[in-house]
């Protein structure tokens, strides 16, 4: 994990809370030169353990994580869980899956249809789905995976938690990105027989566009023609989705270097939900879906 002209190393993740060799972590590293990110490799992890390793290796990193780093505050006000974000994760990680999903449930069977879910302030600026959903997309079990071995490995989340400087971890979400160049358009699908000609010419067209530097985050994606190819040719997205949350640390380090210790993040944000890193504060926005 060698930095090139004293730039630390950039990754984004696209994270399984079950990861298996035929749907692994997707690990996509690269390298910031000015405003442009050289993508590096594509790496996969198909046991939590083994990314966990990967995580508490010294080095020098700032990466994005499609995953979310917190609960809603009037979902843990409800369930009269701690208040601080280190103990309320310690709190969560001792859950059972089968725990979590029976209080999140009880907590929407008691409220009225249309709000069923408790959101945190970023969902409708990020466009992100609640993250307390247990299915479609399971969130709150990639929270309940993806923290934990973030806070073993002892990195630094900026707004939320102290660790190793050298190492930062941001929520990302790649659906964020991607909206801002498709609109509504897919482009992915873990259903072989979803694999469409239409997603195939989004992700042309988004790979395009990021290369081209066509989003509001300034940077330009710098690619081989075989990794063109490769991120084109994965029609689950997953590759994709890696590299969108690479862009993203991308953008968080450039305002770190710029003198910004939360890495971009919004000072107010609140400090027990967390908050997506290129995520404007805006509170006029609408919940979306966070499957993208």
């Amino acid at each position: 994990m060698t930095a090139v002209a004293s730039q630390p190393l950039l990754l984004g993740c696209d994270f399984s809370s079950s990861p298996t060799r035929r749907k692994p972590i997707v690990l996509a590293l690269g390298q910031r030169q000015g405003a442009r990110v050289q993508l590096t490799a594509l790496e996969r992890f198909d046991t939590l353990a083994a990314f966990g390793q990967w995580l508490a290796q010294p080095g020098d990193w700032v990466g994005g994580f499609d995953l979310p780093f917190g609960l809603p505050r009037e979902l843990l006000q409800a369930l009269g869980w701690p208040a601080d974000w280190h103990a309320c994760m310690l709190h969560y990680r001792a859950l059972s899956r089968e725990q979590i999903r029976a209080q999140f449930a009880s907590f929407c069977n008691a409220r009225p249809a249309g709000g069923k879910f408790a959101h945190r302030a970023t969902d409708g600026p990020a466009g992100s789905s609640p993250s307390m959903k247990w299915v479609n997309p399971p969130v709150a079990y990639m929270l309940h995976a993806g923290v934990p071995l973030l806070l073993d490995a002892g990195v630094h989340l900026p707004g939320l938690h102290a660790g190793d400087p050298r190492r930062v971890a941001l929520e990302a979400y790649p659906g964020l990105l991607a909206r801002e160049v498709l609109q509504r358009r897919s482009y992915k699908s873990d259903d072989r027989s979803k694999h469409t000609p239409d997603r195939l010419i989004a992700r042309k067209d988004l790979v395009n566009a990021l290369e081209m530097g066509q989003t509001r985050l300034g940077l330009r994606l710098k690619l081989s023609h075989a990794q063109r190819d490769a991120l084109v040719d994965d029609a689950s997205g997953d590759s994709l989705d890696a590299v969108l949350c690479l862009l993203q640390a991308a953008w968080a380090q450039l305002r770190h270097a710029g003198g910004d210790a939360l890495y971009g993040l919004p000072p107010g944000m609140d400090r027990l939900e967390g908050w997506i890193v290129t995520a404007a504060m805006d509170p006029r926005s609408t919940v979306e879906s966070r499957s993208g």
